[in-house]
């Protein structure tokens, strides 16, 4: 009889990846702030030469985001560009990429104005038809790339019918799980090969660092990251390592309130619908959204990110949402996203100015699309500051 237990992510959240430091005894992994190692001779080492290829500190966040994500290796980088970058370093001049088309302006500009001088090209193709992807396959293709929720959309893309397509076609297939974090959607288990997070946002969670994470359990996938991760050299500090496994250890518990409070707010923006100011709001928990179905079968909640669109009144839509913007006192107006602390942004003008005007508006990101990022504040509060915001709009 096996009697294994599988321990429950909180636990993971707060245990896997760091034993007791042999030496002292101490609870909380060191920070191993150094750049070499001392060895008794020439390769005489005790597995550690230089930080940029090992550091203890990085390798417990490694095992930790690992365990979190329910893959066998972890990869950290200094940020979740440096993640995708080094990704799409496993490709060649030629190859070609099939991606969402609502995608994170940073990952968009990667896509457009570094990898395309280097000869990659990408197809983005609509996320929430699936069918799409395998339709977009080349000779040439060797990966497929979705977010979901889409940033600053929240379209929804069906990871279990992509997998299956990439499944078929022999190609990896990449998630980028920033915005549910691994509390509330698991891709490597619905087929994904592997996971990409922006560890700046949900998994640190306090604002207060930049990192990234590639979490897979494809081996040879491994390998390669892990080569290109030392080659290349965008390693986090083990500072920012530490700050990482810090916030990680409460994320089970920050993204409850997330739900909580992102579901209260999306049903009070979504009831002042019909009132002059609000048109739409977007979130996968509301019944309105097209995907409510979707949400409920691949995810454990719907998160704490909204998007809601301001029309026109007596000024444009563009003036209205920088007079919310710049009304708000409580919730901060900045760009980044699933901190502790509620922000609110403009796509159009701020995350995602990269991405041409033209093609914003093929996928809607219009000037009166507003992205919030729901805080584990009081939701009385949050309300009570909007409203106000609202009130100062004209």
């Amino acid at each position: 009889m096996n009697t294994t237990h599988k321990q429950h992510l909180e636990t993971l959240a707060i245990h896997a990846g760091q034993p007791a430091e042999p030496v002292t005894g101490a609870i909380t992994p060191p920070v191993f702030m150094t750049s070499t190692y001392v060895q008794d001779g020439p390769g005489g080492h005790k597995g550690y030469e230089y930080s940029r290829t090992h550091n203890p500190t990085r390798q417990a966040l490694e095992a930790n985001l690992a365990a979190l994500e329910g893959g066998t290796h972890g990869v950290a980088f200094a940020s979740g560009c440096a993640a995708t970058t080094t990704i799409l370093h496993t490709l060649s001049a030629g190859d070609h990429v099939v991606a969402g088309d609502d995608l994170y302006g940073g990952t968009y500009r990667i896509f457009e104005r570094v990898m395309k001088q280097l000869g990659v090209s990408v197809t983005y193709v609509d996320p929430m038809r699936p069918a799409a992807f395998g339709e977009a396959i080349r000779p040439s293709t060797k990966l497929m790339w979705i977010e979901t929720p889409t940033n600053p959309l929240l379209k929804l893309c069906d990871i279990a019918q992509v997998a299956a397509i990439c499944k078929a076609a022999n190609l990896p297939l990449f998630v980028d799980n920033t915005f549910m974090s691994p509390v509330l959607q698991r891709p490597l288990e619905l087929g994904a090969t592997a996971v990409v997070h922006s560890t700046t946002k949900y998994i640190n969670g306090h604002a207060d660092v930049v990192g990234g994470v590639v979490v897979t359990s494809d081996s040879a996938l491994h390998d390669r990251l892990r080569f290109l991760q030392n080659a290349i050299g965008a390693v986090p500090g083990p500072m920012d390592c530490f700050l990482v496994m810090r916030g990680a250890k409460t994320l089970p518990l920050r993204m409850a309130r997330h739900c909580e409070n992102g579901q209260a707010i999306a049903e009070w923006l979504e009831s002042q619908i019909g009132r002059g100011l609000i048109e739409r709001v977007i979130y996968p928990g509301l019944p309105s959204h097209p995907q409510h179905a979707l949400a409920k079968q691949q995810m454990h909640g719907a998160g704490g990110m909204i998007s809601f669109v301001v029309g026109s009144g007596r000024l444009p839509a563009l003036a209205r949402s920088v007079n919310i913007l710049r009304a708000v006192r409580l919730i901060a107006c900045a760009e980044s996203l699933g901190g502790v602390e509620s922000l609110i942004e403009h796509p159009a003008s701020m995350t995602h100015a990269s991405i041409p005007v033209e093609q914003r508006n093929i996928l809607g990101i219009s000037d009166g699309l507003i992205r919030l990022s729901v805080g584990i504040e009081h939701v009385d509060d949050l309300r009570a500051d909007l409203a106000q915001a609202f009130a100062a709009a004209e």
